[in-house]
């Protein structure tokens, strides 16, 4: 075994031909590549982290692309559903028009009596409820769009094109026509004038009659 001396001091091992002050820049070196070691680390972490977050941004965007599909999709169907539900209830009640038709004529005759106008009654209550409402009316203004002309003539009291007799009553469902009403129309009468309205008639009376009253009453007398 080797002794120490005391009172020696060990140095470290220098290269040949460097003085020992060249050890100390060598040593410092080392020290600093630590630190640069970690940001290139941390350097790297930054960018994994980026990685993920962009992928995460992509799945969170088909996801809400795929939600956003399910929600049209499901609203799509449901929009059908009830196109072809209304269609079905059109269809069906298309079928029983006749004999609507026939209860009302049956009504009109004073022949709606009995058990027979319990079963009208109540077969009118349930198409009613299924959405049936009837329509047309003498004196309303023709409309090609829901009525059909089958009858056609000229009048004088008559300003505009007028329904002035239902032969068949229109039937719709909500806004879908299923039949329209079939109607007699009169025309204004070629070169008539137009009739006056209720108020004018009113006016032009009262006064006639305050001119009558006027004459009765006489002037003053001459002297």
């Amino acid at each position: 075994m080797t002794e120490e001396t005391p009172g020696f001091e060990e140095k470290p091992d220098v290269p040949s031909g460097a003085t020992p002050d060249d050890a100390e820049p060598q040593a410092a070196s080392e020290e600093g590549a630590a630190p640069a070691g970690d940001a290139s680390e941390n350097a790297g972490l930054v960018a994994q982290l980026d990685q993920v977050r962009t992928a995460l941004n992509e799945r969170t965007a088909d996801l809400q692309r795929l939600q956003a599909e399910y929600q049209n999709y499901r609203r799509r169907v449901e929009r059908d559903r009830v196109a072809v539900k209304e269609v079905a209830v059109a269809n069906l009640l298309s079928e029983l028009l006749p004999v609507l038709d026939d209860i009302g004529r049956a009504r009109e005759h004073g022949e709606l009596v009995g058990g027979f106008k319990s079963v009208a009654e109540s077969l009118e209550s349930t198409v009613a409820k299924l959405g049936l409402q009837q329509f047309g009316k003498e004196g309303e203004p023709f409309d090609p769009t829901i009525h059909e002309a089958l009858m056609h003539s000229y009048a004088p009291d008559v300003a505009e094109t007028t329904c002035v007799g239902i032969l068949q009553p229109g039937y719709r469902i909500g806004e879908r026509t299923i039949r329209p009403a079939r109607v007699a129309v009169a025309e204004p009468q070629p070169g008539a004038q137009p009739a006056k309205p209720a108020e004018d008639n009113t006016e032009a009376q009262a006064d006639s009659a305050q001119d009558a009253g006027h004459k009765e009453s006489g002037g003053p007398e001459e002297g």
